[in-house]
């Protein structure tokens, strides 16, 4: 095999690994109690809502309920974040104004949100629309 081919397989790999990595995180900035900013070496940045972060909490929770085995969390329209913490050099764990606080956000996991939020928030719409709950809390009795 030629010097030249072995160079361009060698430059290949190389690009293919890196875009095989996730972006790195550059900023983050919480704005409460309504969402975080969070922008990536890539260049893409994002506004991620309370409502959406609380939503799509990698933790298991008490108040998911299970419908035809579906996990939907309903009624969060107005939850807000009262604070964050640092997890590590990898992530952040967010305590919400509904006292949950269990999941932590990574940056690989924040990325992913922010790049899907359109089709996530699509989806999860109808989710709540197909087992007729709503984004708006319950009404107390």
């Amino acid at each position: 095999m030629a010097m030249g081919a072995v160079v361009r397989r060698m430059h290949a790999a190389a690009a293919a690994a890196a875009a095989a990595q996730p972006p790195r995180l550059t900023k983050l900035a919480l704005h409460p109690p309504r969402s975080v900013e969070v922008e990536f070496t890539d260049g893409s940045s994002f506004h991620l809502s309370a409502e959406f972060l609380r939503v799509h909490s990698p933790a298991a929770d008490s108040k998911i309920i299970s419908v035809s085995g579906e996990k939907v969390i309903f009624g969060r329209r107005y939850v807000g974040i009262m604070s964050a913490e640092s997890v590590g050099n990898y992530g952040i764990r967010i305590l919400f104004d509904d006292l949950h606080r269990t999941g932590i956000f990574t940056w690989d996991y924040l990325h992913h949100l922010g790049s899907k939020k359109f089709s996530l928030t699509r989806n999860y719409i109808r989710t709540l629309r197909k087992h007729g709950l709503s984004r708006d809390p319950q009404r107390r009795k």
